[in-house]
């Protein structure tokens, strides 16, 4: 029942995370739009972009968790929840277009002379920083509680945001400071953000495809299913132990030695025995599979 109760309650919290992450996104999207475009700063409008990057992807992340939520059906029989690692995919793509413009636009404006951005804009960075780094830790820690690779990535979104900000803050300083001829300061940090966006986009790709791809999970966790299974009444031996991620829930499938005299009804108790030993010390497995195998 533990389990059951987890499956409810998880994708609400992550569906209710994002959707703050969603409003705050478009708040702060408008604000750095208008006071890059008032206040001569590309380094802020690149900033806006990647808000409006993190409404689009966040809202990804809510219909994905939306469709990873439902149950296994005739057509699925282990569940939607690889429909997460898709949206943490489109995400990384996202973060990487929005990079590629960034990039683009940046080394436009540094070969293109224009005005020194306005001093006002900083104190929207400030704002923007703060803001960003509260949501980013929010989301994280939602995404840690429930296991959740697609919350995660979201939340490493809001801190590539803050990064952005924190990088305009210091290309138009360096702007104010310096004067006539430092113009660009703040077009080279717009350039410095889209590669710490491009970096943030791999980040968040590699582990979305290693669980499309069904790797195992960490060692230790795989190990630690070993030990569990092993501690398990007349299990002689784990001979085979794989894990995989389905969405926030995991998979995991053994190989285990039983005395080859036992009869079928046997075997299969001590197969269920293990099975719920697994799940009861580590909850978020949804699933264990495991093979009877006659000890040699």
């Amino acid at each position: 029942m533990e389990v059951s109760n987890e499956k409810i309650t998880v994708p609400n919290r992550g569906l209710r995370t994002t959707l703050i992450g969603i409003i705050v996104s478009g708040v702060l999207a408008i604000i750095k739009a208008l006071g890059g475009i008032f206040g001569h700063s590309y380094a802020l409008i690149a900033d806006a972009i990647e808000s409006t990057a993190d409404i689009f992807t966040s809202t990804m992340l809510w219909l994905g968790l939306k469709w990873s939520a439902k149950p296994a059906d005739d057509e699925h029989p282990y569940g939607h929840g690889k429909a997460e690692a898709l949206t943490a995919l489109g995400i990384a793509i996202a973060l990487a277009i929005a990079a590629f413009i960034i990039a683009k636009e940046s080394i436009h404006n540094i070969i293109t002379p224009h005005k020194t951005p306005a001093a006002y804009t900083l104190i929207i960075l400030v704002v923007v920083i703060a803001t960003k780094e509260l949501l980013f830790r929010y989301v994280l820690k939602t995404g840690l509680e429930i296991n959740s690779g697609a919350v995660k990535a979201d939340a490493f979104h809001h801190r590539s945001d803050a990064i952005t900000s924190a990088a305009a803050f210091i290309g138009i300083t360096i702007g104010l400071i310096g004067g006539k001829g430092y113009e660009v300061a703040d077009d080279y940090a717009a350039l410095f953000a889209s590669a710490i966006i491009l970096i943030n986009a791999y980040l968040i790709c590699r582990p979305a495809i290693g669980e499309l791809l069904d790797e195992d999970l960490e060692p230790e966790l795989n190990q630690k299913v070993r030990l569990l299974a092993a501690e398990v009444q007349d299990v002689i031996l784990v001979e085979k132990c794989h894990t995989r991620k389905m969405g926030v829930m995991n998979h995991a499938d053994l190989h285990i030695w039983v005395d080859k005299n036992l009869s079928v009804e046997e075997g299969h108790a001590i197969a269920h025995k293990a099975k719920n030993h697994i799940q009861n010390s580590l909850p978020q497995f949804i699933d264990v599979m495991i093979h009877i195998e006659p000890a040699k």
